[in-house]
């Protein structure tokens, strides 16, 4: 059982503990929290999705996910005694990294609404490749071949899920294709800026209550802006609960142990899980058929994340 597991548990423990990222097992933890991370957030749509379906829109829906996990998020630094001061540097890092997070978010809600959110969802995963680019790019990172080699297969394999190839002809809307990209953008400058700014030093679950407590002033400007909000009702509070444990506290603390130990690159390619997740969820939940095409896109990016996690052991 994964709860009984050491290495776990040191997963676990890193959400409220500044881990030393060359402490020993620190390459296991970043990886675990990683592939904990990406399956998670793959749950999004499965708490997202039955919301929408009832008429929630996406910035009360967001709203109300962010409202939920931050009391969580206090109580779990409050119960492990954390300081909960910054300095006004921390603070604008922490700021920034809000809009950048509660952009990436809302864009891609907004996306379900000019496509499915299977298509909307497989598409956002451009971001490791994005990542991959700009630390190369802009902070002159070298770009080992097997990472290269890991993104190729990552991304064919998230393709053959999303329907690439297929002999029936897919109508895909520009407007949300545009959403999805800039919102794929934003969570590549997340995990980059997370990764390079004055924060690494402070827990990773005391980044994330102060993220999502910053995302929510800002939904709140936005939902007051709109002049609507949509209040959950009855069965509504289930599901926003579950979206503010798993793709939300949960997802993004585990996020910022794996970007600490293992850096933005190899973490962003462990998010080539989260479609696996999806089909997981669609396959188990919504009675959906798992394909051949299915398995094969599923191999694909098992054999990446493989890849990675492989060259991760050698280095450590």
């Amino acid at each position: 059982m994964w709860s009984s597991s050491p290495l776990f548990a040191q997963t676990i423990m890193a959400l409220t503990h500044n881990c030393s990222p060359m402490a020993r097992n620190g390459r296991r933890v970043g990886y675990t929290a990683g592939i904990l991370a990406a399956a998670f957030y793959g749950l999004n749509p499965l708490f997202a999705l039955p919301l929408f379906a009832d008429g929630m829109d996406a910035w009360s829906t967001l709203l109300f996910r962010y409202l939920l996990s931050v009391p969580l998020l206090g109580t779990m630094l409050y119960r492990q005694d954390i300081d909960l001061r910054i300095n006004k540097r921390e603070a604008c890092q922490l700021f920034l990294l809000s809009i950048l997070m509660a952009g990436s978010s809302l864009l891609l809600y907004l996306s379900y609404n000019y496509m499915s959110a299977g298509i909307a969802s497989t598409i956002l995963f451009v971001y490791p490749i994005l990542t991959a680019l700009l630390m190369a790019i802009v902070f002159g990172e070298r770009m080992h071949w097997s990472v290269g080699l890991c993104l190729a297969l990552a991304t064919l394999g998230i393709a053959i899920l999303s329907g690439w190839g297929d002999k029936e002809e897919t109508h895909v809307s520009l407007t949300g294709v545009v959403l999805v990209l800039f919102s794929a953008l934003a969570y590549a400058l997340y995990l980059i800026y997370i990764g390079r700014g004055c924060l690494r030093s402070l827990p990773s679950a005391k980044i994330t209550f102060y993220i999502l407590a910053m995302g929510c002033a800002l939904l709140i400007a936005g939902v007051c802006a709109q002049g609507h909000l949509t209040t959950p009702h009855g069965w509504h509070w289930g599901y926003s609960l579950g979206a503010a444990i798993f793709p939300t506290a949960l997802s993004l603390a585990l996020t910022g142990v794996a970007i600490q130990h293992i850096g933005s690159t190899e973490t962003a390619i462990l998010g080539a899980l989260e479609p696996i997740t999806a089909v997981f969820v669609g396959v188990t939940v919504f009675s959906e058929v798992l394909t051949p095409r299915s398995v094969i896109g599923i191999l694909l990016i098992v054999v990446a994340v493989t890849i990675v996690v492989s060259r991760g052991k050698g280095k450590t």
